[in-house]
């Protein structure tokens, strides 16, 4: 039995070392539970945490101005800005503030203005971090799980800066959310209500913020709206619970679908690394125009494809929100991509092709299987499959197959017959020009745009 037990051991050790997917060390971190190697002191008020149980969001990858991403309070104060300010400038911790800015890409002296625009919230959702210990002098980074009801400093564009109890500062996490490996210990037990499958990850706003839109933990029918660097003291309440209409998105971008459901009081669902692109063509929204939602409900997108070959026709996502594209690709999973045996796929915009319209293959001639011969009359057209082009058709070469013939250097006899919708009889393999005649009259295009 024992021999048994060592062979499963080694098996399983072995299928692991196999997969080569690692798993993401993340050590969990509690509200109200003080940190062990803080950067300001735990006892001095400088920031204190709240109960809040974490709600579950659809995707768990959020954008920094998601209403009601965040929580407040009405008692103001949940973080002492102005006390940590005065503690990274003073001369006698100056080395803390170098380790303390450097952590955040910033200079010394740039960290009384940041600090001015930074924004005190409540997490409302167990969140993912890149926390800092300050151990031996330095700052030393480990991702964290954040409890909800942490109290934090955010940034313009709504992202985690700072971890209000002890000042140590925060970064986006970075890393597959899938394959988090979570260590509760030193007093950050495994808190009610914790589920793996619940955790967000927090992304920047497409924009800066001018207000961050709040839900009071203790109230949810009670909305915040609080003005970016101000501490609560400017804060402007409205009704959580009044229903709100899903405007009109259809033909808009991303950027601008996101920018008028933040303003609604609605959120974008999303899953993946990154949202998509702000220029995203939006031609859908579900629930559609017009329902009416509670705050904060999430509404999802549908994403027009990106053509990655000039003249071919943008094919629409019927899901492209819960894979956003990275970049400037066409969203993964949002189709199968060009396929054909014409030339490479052009990188030219996709505005060159406008959506629901089939654009002729050249700006120059209509597509045809045969070029114009080379005294300029105009081209034969064969029954041959035209091959997709991106410019002009070179001239004096007949088009029989995939490869061109050379060129040759004798005019091609002049009939007086007409082309005809057949091949020619007298068509002669790929490695002699065919013979060719004038037509009367230019051939149709092949398309209608």
């Amino acid at each position: 039995m024992r021999r048994l037990a060592v062979l499963v051991a080694f098996l399983f050790a072995l299928g692991g070392c196999d997969s080569g997917r690692s798993l993401f060390e993340v050590k969990a971190v509690a509200a109200g539970v003080p940190s062990l190697a803080p950067f300001f002191a735990e006892d001095s008020g400088l920031g204190r945490d709240a109960r809040v149980r974490s709600r579950a969001v659809p995707g768990g990858l959020q954008q920094g101005d998601t209403p009601g991403l965040y929580g407040g309070t009405k008692q103001p104060g949940i973080c002492d800005v102005e006390r940590l300010k005065r503690f990274l400038t003073a001369p006698r911790n100056g080395r803390k503030a170098r380790v303390w800015a450097a952590a955040l890409d910033l200079r010394t002296d740039e960290i009384p203005g940041y600090l001015d625009r930074l924004t005190p919230v409540l997490l409302r959702h167990d969140t993912l971090a890149l926390n800092h210990d300050y151990k031996k002098g330095k700052a030393v980074p480990f991702r964290a799980l954040l409890q909800a009801g942490i109290a934090i400093l955010v940034d313009e564009q709504g992202l985690p800066s700072v971890k209000c109890s002890c000042g140590n500062p925060l970064r986006p996490f970075e890393g597959d959310t899938s394959r988090i490996s979570v260590t509760f210990g030193e007093g950050n037990e495994k808190w009610q209500g914790y589920d793996r499958a619940e955790v967000v990850v927090v992304r920047p706003a497409p924009r800066k913020l001018e207000r961050i839109t709040l839900v009071d933990v203790q109230d949810s029918g009670r909305g915040i709206e609080r003005p970016v660097g101000t501490t609560g003291e400017a804060d402007a309440d409205f009704d959580a619970r009044e229903r709100r209409a899903v405007p009109h998105l259809a033909g808009t971008t991303f950027g601008e679908a996101s920018r008028r459901l933040a303003e609604a009081g609605l959120a974008v669902a999303f899953r993946g690394e990154e949202p998509p692109p702000d220029r995203a063509r939006v031609i859908a929204s579900d629930p559609g125009a017009g329902t009416e939602l509670r705050f904060g409900a999430y509404v999802t997108l549908s994403l027009a494809a990106e053509s990655r070959t000039e003249g071919r026709t943008p094919t629409p996502s019927p899901s492209a929100s819960s894979t956003p594209p990275a970049g400037s690709r066409p969203p993964a999973g949002t189709g199968p991509p060009p396929t054909g045996t014409g030339p490479a796929p052009s990188r030219q915009p996709q505005s060159k092709a406008p959506s629901g319209s089939v654009p002729p293959p050249s700006s120059a001639a209509p597509r045809s299987s045969a070029p114009p011969t080379a005294t300029g009359s105009p081209p034969r057209v064969t029954s041959s499959p035209p091959p997709a082009t991106t410019s002009s058709p070179p001239t004096g070469e007949p088009v029989t197959s995939s490869a061109a013939p050379p060129v040759s250097s004798a005019p091609p006899p002049v009939r007086s017959t007409p082309a005809s919708s057949a091949p020619a009889t007298t068509t002669p393999a790929t490695t002699a020009p065919v013979p060719t005649a004038p037509v009367i009259t230019p051939p149709a295009p092949s398309a209608t745009v």
